[in-house]
């Protein structure tokens, strides 16, 4: 291959020095299923001209959340995201720029991760947040480790209102780490007794607010139980636009809060990139993953940025690190403190206002459809319903009239015939009566 200078003597010497037989045996730890025998089934060589015509028949395939009303959450949601947020955002000095090790050139950068600090601490109502994190789901691990180093404990109960994929990360985090995790049944509307499962082992009680069938809930009374009995209390928030509307965690007594900011300057784009968001208290800091930019003074007392509390174990002496995350979502965290600050204190209120009217509007319109039970008894955005048949096979015939309707729970949990009839429904700003009208009519089209 031309782009491999290596030949075949330098490869077996290669091998030799380390002690394998062949390239094969690097790859012996990846599961044989996970493994591909053959090449994949792609052309060996095209022109360019070729590509893009081969990849634009693929994506139109596709239907894009735009062409039709849309309904889709589940933990990443469709907002507007102003025209001045991607304009700046594609400025020279911030796509290019990567890591700012060295804070005398990196000053500018620097400076946007501290005021994004400060945003997300306001938000969630705790003292101080990281620079970001990959997304969500990596937030709601980490937080997880933190507890259990903070508390010198090993079990973290998960509630069964916890996003399903963010309790797989975590459970994925603690198979390698020897940690204990005790994640709950399934609970759409809530009855899940988390107290009762604190004990002298428990790290922490993760929670999501609103939950992943939208419930909104005062853990103020969990939050105290947990601190009487030395644990945390980790609130997970997929849909961060809701704290413009709803009660902080930190309020709450929340320790630590991971959450994802997507919806706040960050398109769709397909699952990613995101961006993770990470808070807690003050005396906790020292344990908190990832980094945190810090003001300081120069050696003539003029206001600067830094890096601080990282150290060297964090990039080099991996095995003794806090958390082995080092860098952060520097231009999705760009994007979200663009847009909050376009929008401000008063306009992210009257944001989250809009996003709930919208939901409560089309809660009261698929209310009306014969067969369709709303679960919920409050919700900021997005709620679920429960219908008369499996929700799967209805969502995917409102696909084919032109309706993306939401997220069938059961595919997320595949082995529970319970949650069959579930179906997450979102309404953002950017849903309009119009398409409430329609996904109504065609649901009771669809349900007759």
């Amino acid at each position: 291959m031309r782009y491999l200078p290596l030949t075949g003597a330098d490869r077996r010497e290669m091998l030799a020095a380390i002690g394998v037989g062949s390239i094969d045996d690097l790859f012996a730890d990846v599961p044989p299923a996970a493994r591909h025998a053959e090449l994949l089934n792609l052309p060996l060589a095209m022109g360019e001209l070729e590509v893009e015509r081969r990849l634009g028949a693929m994506a139109a395939k596709n239907v894009s959340a735009g062409s039709v009303p849309f309904f889709v959450g589940g933990g990443a949601y469709r907002h507007h995201v102003p025209a001045a947020v991607d304009h700046l955002i594609q400025r020279g000095e911030f796509l290019t720029s990567y890591t700012p090790y060295q804070p005398e050139l990196a000053q500018g950068t620097l400076q946007y991760l501290f005021e994004f600090q400060t945003q997300v601490a306001l938000l969630t109502g705790l003292d101080v947040a990281n620079a970001s994190l990959y997304d969500g789901a990596t937030a709601c691990a980490e937080a997880v480790a933190m507890a259990g180093r903070v508390t010198r404990r090993v079990k973290a109960v998960l509630s069964g209102g916890l996003h399903p994929h963010y309790r797989a990360v975590c459970e994925t985090y603690a198979r390698f780490a020897g940690d204990r995790i005790a994640a709950q049944d399934p609970a759409p509307g809530g009855g899940e007794d988390l107290a009762g499962l604190i004990d002298a082992e428990t790290s922490c009680v993760v929670v999501q607010n609103p939950d992943f069938y939208g419930e909104i809930r005062d853990y103020s009374a969990l939050a105290r139980l947990c601190h009487d009995n030395g644990a945390l209390l980790v609130v997970v928030v997929t849909e961060i636009l809701s704290l413009g509307a709803i009660r902080s965690p930190g309020d709450m007594g929340a320790d630590i809060v991971a959450g994802e900011g997507q919806s706040i300057g960050n398109a769709l784009n397909f699952g990613g990139p995101y961006l993770g968001l990470f808070a807690t208290r003050e005396k906790f800091v020292r344990q908190m993953p990832g980094r945190l930019a810090g003001e300081t003074v120069d050696a003539e007392g003029r206001r600067g940025w830094v890096l601080t509390l990282s150290t060297r174990e964090q990039h080099i002496r991996r095995e003794k690190a806090t958390s082995n995350i080092c860098t952060n979502s520097g231009l999705c965290a760009l994007a979200f403190t663009i847009h909050l600050a376009l929008l401000g204190e008063a306009g992210l209120t009257r944001l989250a206002q809009l996003n709930h009217a919208a939901a409560v509007m089309l809660a009261e319109k698929l209310s009306g459809v014969p067969g369709v039970t709303l679960v919920n008894s409050s919700f900021f955005n997005e709620f679920t319903v429960r219908l008369p048949r499996p929700a799967g096979a209805v969502i995917d015939e409102l696909a084919t009239r032109g309706v993306l309707a939401g997220i069938p729970v059961s595919r997320f949990y595949r082995d529970r015939p319970d949650v069959a009839d579930l179906m997450l429904v979102a309404a953002t700003e950017m849903v309009t009566e119009a398409d409430m009208d329609r996904l109504a009519t065609e649901l009771s089209k669809v349900l007759r």
